[in-house]
């Protein structure tokens, strides 16, 4: 089991989970005009880290607003006060004026409403300065114009935001002004949870509650456990111009037409490859504002498809790397504007390349540095790792339609199973050596050592050890093991990992629930060890139908899940209805991170989103066929049919998708009308008519607009056409320059 050594750090990352240091401690080792040495003294300037709150606050407030980090205090108001005053002291320093709640509704984005430092005073009309301990704690948004699931209605508004201290205060410093940032959950007036970092926190305590006292069996001292996230970060960048000049990408995110260029990412050119001057001066002005707000990137690199890049940070508490990475797509999305591009982090923004995802890499920390998820050099240590790492492939079998559902949406449908990412069968990847171990749990029999293997642990049965990069890596895997963690690679680019990661820690505490119970019982019977290994033998037996190490893009494995009953939902409505299944339902109650009326609204709130996301697509497709395709084919047309002989087939070819189109859109139009008024009455049945016959139709039509599109000329398209997305930047029309 790997024990993670703390490495020094410029600052802290968040409220002390770094080592503490300085950034003056750097100031006189780099110059201004180095790169690296400007990250790092920039590195946390702008978070009130566990430095700030020891120079800004006095030594009992510091203390306790410290102990209510680690979770062993409540924060009172008299301290709430106190750090109030100091925060607000700290963030004026550094020239900011306002603050907001930084939360993170189920619209999909972060929201925030920014208060003054100052207020009037009447009636002498003097100007003061304000900050409470209950202005720090609470805020009141309007919760009936977020969407709530029913939660809330229009003339039941008050909802509540509440600062989560566990999460690092920070100022955004954006369009000339620095706002003091703190993040938030997002209540109702009645308590329900309405945003993605409430039941991400729920989920968390939940995950702790029942793998402590497991962990403590090997370790007494533990007295923290938590999860980690690193996330990978995929988008896309397209010239601003261009990019304004799609109405498509504009109000749905992705092109709904456009015919794929001649050259795409079939000869893998991209990948990896040198990163261009524009692209690399946005990227590196991304990290100097991430620096400063504590975000810590590692990776930058070319992905796959044209124009397509990602990004990635080192591994953080998952409360504050989701909160990261929220963050991250804002600023990137204010950074691409002052270099004149745009990011799309829609899942599929272009049909017939790769769309982007976020590789959610998840696994379990402890407060003295042990990594749950990884193999240690011990037989103590190794008994723990199995302990983790099957009880989560027991999670994951029981539980898998759960995970799907939890990766589920609008977008997501579209890149799913498309051989670029995971398919929409979830299914665990272990690796050889890991099937070995398993094998010898399941057999209760000694394995012969391997020639990589330097000893054998003897655990009753015996075990070897495991090294951290055994595996192979399966990039066709939804959820894979890569040594130290559970790589999700379903998530889509677009995405709040707070959803599926609340998903993953609820199935791993409830599956530790029954272990532990379990556990329980049979050592009344027999020691500690044999208990363990009889119980995982038995865990591993009823887990062989989701370990698969092999081509998940393969028919083969479609067919084989389907013999072995994993589910197969292919679009969102069908996998959300999962949330509705009564064990679901009981398990999130059970756990305390959703009470069945919570779980019903994100059910009720997500399926809304799809049906007017592919709304709003649909009309958008409507409108740019009647006002772009129709006019320019007709024109075409008209100017063929006036010319000399030698175009009539192609005359003929753009008459007959000129005659078909103009009655498929009506149909289109009458199929969208009707799906949307089944809404009011019949959520799920519009939903599900969208998935299977609105959006098919769409792009049925559209494979008529791309041909059509081919068989103008350029001068006639108005739109830009995929290739110059991709492949093209332009910064003024007489200027192009290839990327």
């Amino acid at each position: 089991m790997v024990r993670v050594q703390q490495e020094r750090w410029v600052g802290t990352v968040a409220n002390g989970s770094g080592t503490p240091g300085s950034t003056a401690d750097l100031r006189g080792a780099s110059s201004a005009s180095d790169t690296h040495g400007a990250l790092l003294v920039e590195f946390g300037e702008l978070v009130f880290h566990e430095e700030a709150q020891r120079q800004y606050l006095p030594a009992f407030a510091y203390e306790a607003l410290q102990a209510v980090i680690r979770g062993e205090k409540e924060l009172t108001p008299e301290i709430a006060d106190v750090v109030a005053v100091g925060m607000k002291r700290w963030a004026q320093d550094r020239g900011a004026t306002h603050f907001t709640h930084w939360f993170q509704p189920l619209s999909g984005s972060f929201a925030q409403k920014h208060d003054t430092f100052y207020w009037w005073r009447n009636p002498e009309g003097k100007l003061i300065e304000t900050f409470s301990g209950r202005e720090l704690i609470q805020q009141e948004p309007d919760a009936s114009s977020f969407p709530s699931g029913g939660i809330r209605s229009t003339f039941e508004a008050r909802g509540y935001t509440a600062w989560d201290p566990t999460s690092p205060v920070f100022i955004l410093a954006t369009g000339g002004t620095r706002t003091l940032c703190i993040p938030s959950v997002f209540i109702s007036y009645t308590g329900e949870a309405l945003d993605y970092k409430t039941p991400l926190l729920k989920s968390i305590d939940a995950l702790e509650k029942r793998a402590l006292p497991i962990v403590r069996l090997f370790y007494p001292e533990v007295k923290r456990v938590y999860p980690t996230l690193g996330w990978e970060q995929e988008f896309f960048l397209i010239d601003e111009e261009l990019y304004l000049s799609r109405p498509d990408l504009v109000l749905a995110g992705r092109t709904l037409l456009g015919a794929l260029p001649p050259k795409g990412q079939q000869l893998e050119d991209h990948y990896f490859a040198a990163i261009p001057d524009r692209v690399l001066a946005f990227l590196a002005e991304v990290e100097r504002e991430c620096a400063r707000v504590g975000i810590p990137l590692r990776t930058r690199h070319n992905e796959v498809a044209p124009s397509q890049y990602e990004c990635a940070p080192w591994f953080e508490h998952a409360n504050i790397s989701n909160d990261h990475n929220q963050l991250l797509m804002d600023l990137m999305d204010r950074v691409a504007r002052r270099h004149g591009l745009r990011v799309v982090f829609h899942e599929k923004p272009f049909a017939g390349i790769n769309g982007s995802g976020k590789h959610s890499n998840w696994s379990l920390m402890t407060d003295t540095g042990l990594n749950l998820f990884a193999p240690g050099e011990s037989p103590r240590e190794n008994l723990l790792f199995l302990v983790f790492f099957v009880n989560m492939l027991k999670a994951a079998n029981d539980w898998e339609d759960l995970i799907r559902a939890s990766i589920a949406t609008e977008g997501n449908d579209l890149r799913l199973g498309g051989h670029e990412a995971p398919p929409a069968i979830i299914s665990v990847y272990i690796g050889e050596e890991m099937e070995k171990v398993l094998q010898t749990l399941k057999e209760a029999r000694a394995l012969r050592a391997s020639s990589r293997e330097k000893l054998t642990l003897k655990i009753h049965a015996q075990i070897p050890r495991v090294f951290l990069d055994y595996t192979d890596r399966n990039r066709t895997s939804p959820l894979a093991f890569t040594g130290n963690k559970f790589e999700l690679r379903g998530v889509g680019a677009n995405m709040n990992c707070a959803q599926a990661l609340t998903v993953l820690n609820t199935i791993l505490a409830g599956q530790l629930e029954v272990f532990y119970e379990e556990l329980q019982r049979e050592m009344k019977k027999r020691e500690m060890e044999t208990a363990i290994l009889r119980i995982l033998s038995e865990y591993v037996s009823a887990s062989e139908r989701i370990i698969f190490n092999g081509d998940n893009y393969s028919r083969e494995w479609v067919e084989e899940a389907a013999r072995r009953g994993l589910s197969h939902f292919r679009t969102t409505p069908e996998a959300l209805q999962v949330y509705r299944k009564k064990e679901v339902c009981a398990l999130f109650e059970r756990l305390g991170v959703l009470t069945e009326r919570e779980n019903h609204a994100r059910y009720v709130v997500r399926m809304e989103r799809y049906v007017r996301s592919v709304a709003i697509e649909v009309r958008t497709f409507i409108e740019l066929c009647y006002q772009y395709v129709l006019p320019a084919g007709v024109r075409w047309l008209k100017e063929l049919e006036s010319s000399s002989a030698g175009m009539d087939r192609v005359a003929g070819r753009l008459s007959a998708i000129l005659a078909e189109l103009p009655g498929q859109l009506e149909a289109l139009e009458e199929a969208l009308r009707a799906g949307e008024s089944q809404m009011e009455e019949d959520l799920e049945g519009s939903a599900l008519r969208f998935a299977r016959e609105i959006r098919p139709r769409m792009e049925a039509i559209r494979a008529k607009v791309d041909e059509l599109e081919q068989l103008l000329p350029a001068d006639l398209w108005r739109l830009p056409r995929i290739y110059e997305l991709l492949h093209v930047q332009r910064r003024n029309p007489l200027r192009r320059e290839c990327v």
